[in-house]
C-alpha cells in the first residue's frame, strides 16, 4: 500500500490549505498581492493601493511596498499612461478627452495624464475621427441626412471628440459621398 503524505490543511494546491495556514507577514502578503495583480496586466499605483486596502494591508506597509515596486520599475504610472493612450486611441479610436477621463479614473496623476495625452496631436486625432466616420458611414446609408449626421457626430462625441471637430469631419464625409450639407443647421443638433 502506498504511503500517503499528509499536508497541513489538505492537498498542496487546495485553496483551503492557503486559508488554513497561519497568516503571513503583512509585507509578504502585500508583495504577493501586487505581484499577482501585475502578472496579468500593468496597473497604476492607485489601483494596487486600492487592492491592498481591500485586503486590509496596513497603509504604511502598503506605501513601503508600492514605493519599492516603483523604485525597481514594476510600477510606472508614466509608462502605463503612455501605453494606455497608444492602445486605446489606436484600438478604440478614443479622443484625448476620453483618454484623460479614463486615466483619471485609474488614479494617474494629472501631470502624467497631460504628458501622455499630449503625445496625440490634433492632426492625428482628426485622422482617427475620419477613419471612424468612414467605417460607420456605410451603416447609415438609407437614413435621412439629419439622422445620419446625428448618428455619426454622436458616435464621435461618445468617444470624446470635441463637437466642432466631430461636425466638421462628418460634414466633410457626407459631402464626399455626394450628400448636400450646405443648409444643415448645426446649432439645432
Amino acid at each position: 500500500m502506498a504511503r500517503r503524505t499528509e499536508w497541513p490543511g489538505g492537498s498542496p494546491d487546495s485553496s483551503r490549505a492557503e486559508k488554513e495556514l497561519p497568516p503571513q507577514d503583512p509585507a509578504e502578503r502585500a508583495r504577493a498581492i501586487c505581484l499577482r495583480l501585475l502578472t496579468g496586466t500593468p496597473r497604476t499605483r492607485k489601483q494596487l493601493a486600492d487592492a491592498l486596502r481591500k485586503k486590509e494591508i496596513p497603509e504604511e506597509i502598503a506605501d513601503e511596498i508600492l514605493s519599492r515596486f516603483e523604485d525597481v520599475g514594476l510600477i510606472d504610472d508614466a509608462a502605463f499612461a503612455g501605453a494606455w493612450v497608444e492602445s486605446r486611441h489606436h484600438g478604440r479610436g478614443l479622443a484625448r478627452r476620453a483618454l484623460a477621463r479614463e486615466l483619471r479614473t485609474k488614479g494617474v496623476d494629472s501631470a502624467l495624464i497631460d504628458e501622455a495625452v499630449g503625445r496625440l496631436d490634433a492632426e492625428q486625432e482628426e485622422e482617427t475621427a475620419r477613419e471612424l466616420v468612414q467605417r460607420k458611414l456605410r451603416s447609415t446609408r438609407g437614413l435621412d441626412r439629419d439622422r445620419r449626421l446625428r448618428r455619426l457626430a454622436g458616435m464621435l462625441a461618445r468617444k470624446g471628440y470635441p463637437e466642432g471637430l466631430a461636425l466638421r469631419v462628418v460634414r466633410r464625409a457626407l459631402e464626399e459621398e455626394g450628400e448636400e450639407t450646405g443648409d444643415l443647421d448645426f446649432d439645432a443638433m
